[in-house]
């Protein structure tokens, strides 16, 4: 009996008369009736009828087959195994953009039922599949987006919010509004087109986050009025001024007042650009002129007549020199911008090279920067801000707290991860 199913289980599908396939889904071996329910030439009533299987494998098989009809979608949509869900997610996003007008047409309200109940469901995995599957297809169905823009959770609606083209500009300035979770005005700002209104409305909103994507985003259009307001905070929020430095088109006096205080490797840089015209170019080097005659002190906090303190990397030696160097005192850094501060906090805390920190923020690693706040005795929460804020890690790719609290790694792997970026 075991030889007879081991080769039934191996051999490459072969057409099966319409009595084999009904004698396979009443099977009791439930790796027989999964394995009929992965085949595509089965017809559509047993592939139903084996969406209803007691085995979640045989349903899962179901979810996955592209051949099954779309009313076992429908019942599948509501299973009670999530692996089942999302593997439905899964296909239906993959299948949606072939089917023609005619088939949409033939299915379309039962379909979209699915889809609907997918967008609602409890499982934040099987919604981020859903979007992640959706978030370019024009012809999806708009309430669909619509719910999975205005998702809670970050991996669900990022993706929408940053690729749909079924989010008009209305959309977006509507969600821009209901004050959405963190990084979903990020997403918006990274979209291939951003018109001046919604750039407009992600500067209103302050957030910082998602200035930076404006501004590092060369297609986004963004007023002039605006762009200096920018510039002029930039004075404080250090992390803007190098993507201000490189924005595709700088006016002549926007140009000129960066150069008056941007850090001397920026003002290389735009010093370098080959696409300013004489005019800015002549206002830049007179900018430079003048800074080289008084230099002054480049402490921003003296501009405003606060006392004068320490900046960068000498703010975090200051802080480690008195003990004041914590959590507390990085997540103030990481607020003003000064990521030079967070850096060689980072540094001193884990007791690494500075080094080791400037090669895991360059690449981006997610893994990098929690090992590193794990070395460093800081919170998992604080690592996720950091991946986010300090090293620029995409929203899909961030490392989540285990159980909310924990780090998701465990100290071996944390502490190679150490080892491989100091070499």
């Amino acid at each position: 009996m075991r030889a007879m199913l081991g080769r039934l289980l191996r051999r490459a599908p072969q057409p099966l008369a319409y009595e084999d396939a009904r004698d396979q889904a009443r099977h009791g071996d439930p790796r027989v009736r999964a394995t009929l329910a992965a085949r595509p030439d089965v017809r559509p009533e047993i592939l139903y009828y084996l969406a209803g299987d007691n085995s979640a494998d045989v349903r899962r098989a179901i979810a996955a087959n592209p051949a099954a009809p779309v009313h076992a979608g429908a019942l599948l949509a509501r299973d009670s195994e999530i692996g089942v869900r999302a593997a439905l997610a899964e296909k239906l996003g993959r299948l949606f953009p072939d089917l023609s007008a005619d088939e949409r047409e033939s299915v379309r309200l039962v379909l979209i039922e699915t889809l609907e109940t997918l967008a609602r469901d409890e499982a934040r995995r099987v919604r981020a599949i859903l979007a992640e599957a959706l978030k370019d297809i024009a012809n999806a169905p708009a309430n669909v987006i619509g719910w999975l823009a205005r998702d809670r959770a970050l991996e669900v609606a990022a993706p929408v919010l940053e690729f749909s083209p079924l989010l008009a500009e209305d959309d977006l300035i509507a969600v821009i509004a209901d004050a959405p979770i963190p990084g979903a005005l990020a997403a918006i700002a990274r979209r291939g087109a951003v018109s001046t209104r919604i750039a407009d409305a992600i500067v209103a909103a302050e957030d910082r986050e998602a200035v930076m994507a404006l501004l590092d985003n060369p297609s986004a259009q963004i007023r002039e009025e605006t762009l200096d307001r920018l510039i002029e905070r930039s004075r404080d929020v250090l992390d803007w001024q190098p993507p201000l430095v490189r924005r595709p088109t700088l006016s002549s006096a926007a140009a000129a007042k960066l150069a008056s205080f941007v850090a001397d490797s920026l003002l290389a840089m735009l010093r370098a650009r080959g696409d300013l015209d004489v005019e800015t170019l002549a206002a830049v080097e007179k900018a430079v002129t003048v800074r080289l005659a008084s230099p002054g002190d480049a402490n921003p906090a003296e501009r405003f007549g606060e006392p004068a303190g320490p900046t960068g990397a000498a703010r975090a030696r200051a802080l480690s020199d008195r003990g004041a160097l914590d959590e507390k005192t990085l997540t103030e850094a990481l607020a003003d911008g000064d990521q030079a501060c967070v850096a060689e906090g980072l540094a001193l805390l884990a007791d690494v090279p500075a080094a080791t920190v400037a090669r895991i923020r360059a690449a981006r690693s997610a893994k990098g920067v929690t090992a590193i706040a794990w070395k460093a005795g800081l919170s998992m929460r604080f690592a996720i801000r950091l991946q986010a804020r300090f090293a620029g890690v995409a929203p899909g790719e961030i490392l989540n707290a285990r159980d909310g609290v924990d780090y998701p790694m465990g100290d071996d792997e944390m502490a190679w991860m150490l080892e491989f970026f100091k070499s």
